[in-house]
């Protein structure tokens, strides 16, 4: 069952249409990735999702409710989380507090967000050890991890994910991806937006490679992963 659907979405940058009429269905408790090259549209692609930017034509649907013209907090307030490349989290704020933020929804119910945040530091032992640092202190993969607990804060139905292993180390990669396993065995489903094409699509069910603003590949993960074309160009393989 799809929880989440894009249909003939086009997205354009002034007068500049970079995204040309995609399809994609992301199925409810699936991982599925979107691969493609530096500029192919794949963070426009998680911005329109999220309410960050208005396609231009098209229609977007979670649990087949439109939200193609919903402003970012209520797709939020609907069960859409994202975590954007480059991490984003507040430099001036502690751990607690960046995770406290995520939870802004459930903001009057102190033992909810206090039994989520739990959970995430279950996932993310690191962040409790330092949960009163500030996050501007942190290691790059501590930040990558603390992002990662903010979006989870608002115990999302779908988490959209951009670059989570961008600059990291290998061994710090595979406890990302690990994690992104873990958020998926307790039910939230995973767009996942990565460059490291490899460890994306063996943990993915379904993948998508976009090109250009177009979608040039669609199906289960290990058939793209089997795919020559993949494997040369994302791959490294001949």
């Amino acid at each position: 069952m799809s929880l989440l659907s894009l249909k003939d979405v086009r997205i354009s940058h002034g007068n500049v249409e970079a995204i040309h009429g995609i399809n994609i269905e992301v199925d409810n408790g699936k991982i599925v990735t979107l691969l493609g090259a530096n500029g192919a549209g794949k963070t426009t692609t998680l911005r329109a999702i999220s309410g960050l930017i208005r396609p231009r034509a098209g229609q977007i649907t979670l649990a087949d409710e439109n939200i193609t013209a919903l402003p970012a907090h209520e797709i939020v307030n609907r069960g859409v989380a994202h975590v954007p490349e480059g991490r984003k989290v507040f430099a001036t704020l502690t751990v607690e507090e960046n995770l406290k933020l995520g939870a802004y929804k459930h903001r009057s119910e102190p033992g909810r967000w206090s039994a989520t945040m739990k959970r995430v530091y279950e996932l993310f032992p690191r962040l409790q050890e330092r949960r009163n640092q500030l996050a501007g202190t942190l290691s790059g993969g501590e930040q990558q991890m603390l992002a990662m607990g903010r979006g989870l804060m608002a115990e999302p139905r779908i988490v959209l994910l951009d670059e989570p292993s961008l600059g990291l180390a290998p061994k710090l990669v595979q406890e990302i991806f690990r994690v992104i396993k873990e958020i998926n065995k307790t039910g939230t489903t995973v767009l996942l937006v990565e460059q490291n094409a490899r460890m994306a699509l063996k943990i993915s069910h379904d993948a998508y490679v976009l090109e250009t603003g177009k979608i040039a590949l669609a199906g289960p993960a290990a058939e793209l992963r089997a795919d020559p074309r993949v494997r040369k160009a994302y791959l490294g393989e001949n």
